[in-house]
């Protein structure tokens, strides 16, 4: 088999294959094989027809065409291996020349991941936001810490906001109870918005005993669609705090006195503020270098994905959102092509170890036990695809090792100190 490679554009390459008719002839002999299975003719058992009565009955063009079919995509793959061609997306194929026991010749077009230069890291220099732990941060992380602590107690008066009460609900759709559309004994923040729209101002004023309709969007409903969920006051409560002194301190936490309790919580916000400024440096990063660096990326790549997820979504005529998510893949298309150069360039391998905390820490986000997030990710056949996103962290990492990063006050940053503890770790966003 020969091959050469024609470039087009930056990212799409026209290959040439010409393939000797003994590459072709396993092919050969599996399509007829194939054929011989699939047809019947009198006088033969499937799967023992000749040769010869093969072509007589079906025809030598197409045992070829079964050949070629089959045969293509081995040689294809061959040649993009030999030429170091990375392909992405579905090739057009163009069968040039077929003679019979001698040659195929054939083309292939199809887009590639461009060549993207890199630049000197070294002479990058970005900002990130200056640690700072205000009094009012301590009070704030104190005052959570209070409430969680805190008790509820039935008081008799009209509700208000902030008041916690105990309510029933029941959803109904011109007139008749949705199916699974009602709840019992509920405890609600007046004011948290954390439930139903409509929901806060309906519960604002209402009296124990009291029900109250209103109208509102419901879960499944379209846009301007509405709606009645009726409201029943069963109880109001307040809640109690504890105070701020040194037996919270005991109750609350492992130290002895408010002031240290205090201390503590500086010291822990400080760290976790660092490691969020280790975050905004690598994702400062990112936006410089795609903000930067020349990432051409294919137009039927893009379309195709643009295409899939409009059709998942049924909205494949909204061309508002139909641009909107073309931007958005545009971009994540242009990180991925340029983060796998990086993982190339800095010959990036990933541990098992590394893949190990990987799963660890994705299957905790999603709620699940990695064991069954692993199970989960390998039945969908997205190993694969896990070990390329580990393996893009790591090469953004080891690069940005390499950037100058300083703060807002313009001081450097030394981010190799900014390695989080496995308990203080800050959730992904």
């Amino acid at each position: 088999m020969k091959s050469a490679v024609e470039t087009l554009s930056p990212t799409r390459v026209r290959i040439s294959i010409d393939v000797d008719f003994k590459d072709l002839e396993p092919h050969v002999s599996a399509a007829y094989q194939t054929i011989s299975e699939r047809v019947v003719i009198p006088g033969f058992r499937k799967g023992k027809v000749p040769r010869q009565m093969i072509d007589q009955r079906v025809g030598r063009g197409t045992v070829l065409d079964e050949a070629i079919n089959n045969a293509l995509p081995v040689f294809y793959s061959q040649a993009a291996r030999e030429n170091d061609v990375l392909v992405v997306g579905r090739p057009s194929v163009d069968i040039k020349e077929l003679k019979d026991n001698e040659l195929v010749k054939f083309e292939v077009e199809v887009d590639i991941r461009p060549e993207i230069k890199l630049p000197d890291f070294s002479a990058i220099e970005i900002k990130v936001d200056d640690v700072s732990v205000s009094d009012k941060d301590i009070d704030d992380q104190i005052e959570s810490l209070r409430i969680r602590f805190g008790t509820l107690t039935t008081v008799e008066k009209d509700a208000e906001t902030g008041d916690f009460v105990t309510i029933d609900l029941v959803a109904q759709i011109d007139g008749k109870e949705v199916e699974g559309g009602s709840a019992n004994d509920i405890s609600y923040e007046i004011g948290s918005n954390r439930m139903i729209d409509g929901l806060d101002a309906a519960l604002a004023g209402m009296k124990v005993g009291e029900k109250k309709k209103f109208s509102t969007q419901l879960v499944g409903m379209k846009e301007g669609e509405t709606g009645e969920v009726e409201v029943e006051l069963k109880a109001v409560k307040k809640r109690e705090l504890p105070e701020l002194n040194d037996e919270f301190a005991k109750l609350a936490s492992e130290f002895e006195s408010l002031e240290e309790l205090k201390a503590d919580t500086r010291e822990r916000l400080s760290r976790l503020k660092a490691m969020e400024q280790g975050a905004q440096a690598r994702d400062n990063l990112l936006k410089h270098l795609l903000d930067t660096v020349e990432i051409p990326i294919p137009d039927n790549l893009v379309e195709e994905e643009v295409n899939s997820h409009l059709e998942k979504e049924n909205r494949l005529e909204d061309e508002t959102h139909r641009k909107e998510v073309t931007e958005e893949i545009q971009r994540s298309v242009r990180a991925d092509f340029l983060l796998d150069t990086i993982v190339k360039s800095e010959e990036v391998q990933v541990t098992e170890g590394e893949l190990t905390e990987y799963l660890i820490r994705t299957a905790a986000r999603y709620g699940m036990s990695p064991d069954q997030f692993a199970k989960q990710i390998s039945e969908a056949g997205q190993i694969a695809a896990l070990m390329a996103e580990v393996a893009r962290t790591k090469g953004l990492a080891v690069v940005l090792e390499r950037v100058k990063v300083t703060d807002a006050s313009g001081k450097s940053v030394d981010l190799s100190k900014l390695t989080p503890k496995p308990a203080e770790e800050p959730a992904a966003e």
